[in-house]
């Protein structure tokens, strides 16, 4: 049923059904089983290609919906997760500015309009947040077996400092994009006046 849909199919009956007009006026004359399959192959074969579909993938604001929810889960485990107090306000302060920039609303249509802003702020919520958090206490409880070494505590605060620079940069990039686009409905509006 699919080939009977088909634009090859469709190119070929066309062709083939000039042969037959070929064959009714007498041009063809005893060849005219030759001339219709003739003319059905041609036009087969001149025919575009079948394309197929491209793949269906969600839309962005579907991959934040799925991001909001890998994002309360993530909340979920830390609160289960005992840090220092220094490193647990770091965590506080990142947790509010990606709650911030997840938030249904204007700042996540502008974001959904940022793939890269969205697989960076993906990659913060599902693999380096988890990962730092993690990390910490498996090494937290080593640390405890080998004293002298190098708190955890200060690599887990400077991972949360570079993770909550990214996300200010990312919410930064999205308030430069709002303020050009004020500007150039400013600029449009001055233009169409003069």
């Amino acid at each position: 049923m699919r080939y009977v849909e088909s634009p090859k199919n469709l190119a070929g009956s066309a062709c083939g059904l000039a042969g037959l007009a070929l064959t009714f006026t007498g041009v063809a004359g005893a060849y005219w089983p030759v001339v219709v399959a003739g003319l059905y192959g041609a036009g087969a074969l001149i025919a575009p290609p079948e394309r197929p579909a491209p793949p269906d993938f969600p839309d962005p604001s579907a991959q934040l919906e799925a991001l909001r929810a890998d994002f309360e889960a993530l909340r979920g485990y830390l609160a289960e997760v005992e840090l220092p107090p220094a490193a647990s306000g770091r965590l506080t302060e990142l947790t509010g500015l990606l709650a911030a920039l997840l938030d249904p609303g204007w700042v996540a249509e502008v974001l959904a309009q940022d793939p890269e802003g969205v697989h960076t702020l993906a990659r913060t919520v599902r693999q380096d947040v988890p990962e730092a958090v993690d990390t910490f206490v498996r090494t937290r409880w080593w640390s405890r077996l080998t004293p002298g070494q190098e708190p955890p505590e200060r690599h887990l605060e400077r991972q949360l400092d570079l993770l909550h620079e990214e996300a200010g940069r990312l919410a930064s990039a999205l308030r430069e994009t709002e303020a050009r686009r004020q500007e150039t409905h400013t600029r449009y509006l001055e233009d169409r006046s003069t």
